[in-house]
């Protein structure tokens, strides 16, 4: 078993944030994988770009999903989970997050959380 690592953008706040390690923690406890760290970032790893100037698309998705809504304390960050695990396990553990942040699939519908996998 190998490190890996599990990466998504997101527009949350920290409920938010916190919904979506949680979606992840139970992912993984389903599984022969271990959470080795959990990060939040503001910028890229080896890069001057910071999660703004890669992930500007979600605030937006929020502002076109909930028009009437304020952003709030929502922030544009990268999760990063560290996981050791095999590869077959690391893309299970993925789908399956996929799958519970957007159950609706392809359909149209407002995101809890807007989000995409690095």
């Amino acid at each position: 078993m190998r490190t890996r690592d599990l990466k998504f953008g997101l527009y949350a706040d920290e409920q938010g944030l916190v919904w979506v390690k949680k979606l992840v923690e139970d992912a993984v406890g389903s599984r022969s994988a271990r959470i080795i760290s959990e990060t939040v970032a503001h910028t890229l790893i080896g890069s001057e770009l910071s999660t703004a100037d890669v992930y500007d698309f979600l605030a937006e998705q929020w502002a076109v999903e909930h028009p009437a809504q304020s952003g709030g304390a929502r922030q544009l960050i990268e999760l990063r989970v560290h996981l050791v695990c095999s590869l077959r396990t690391r893309r299970a553990i993925r789908k399956t997050v996929i799958k519970t942040l957007c159950p609706e699939g392809t359909a149209p519908h407002a995101c809890r959380v807007p989000w995409m996998a690095a």
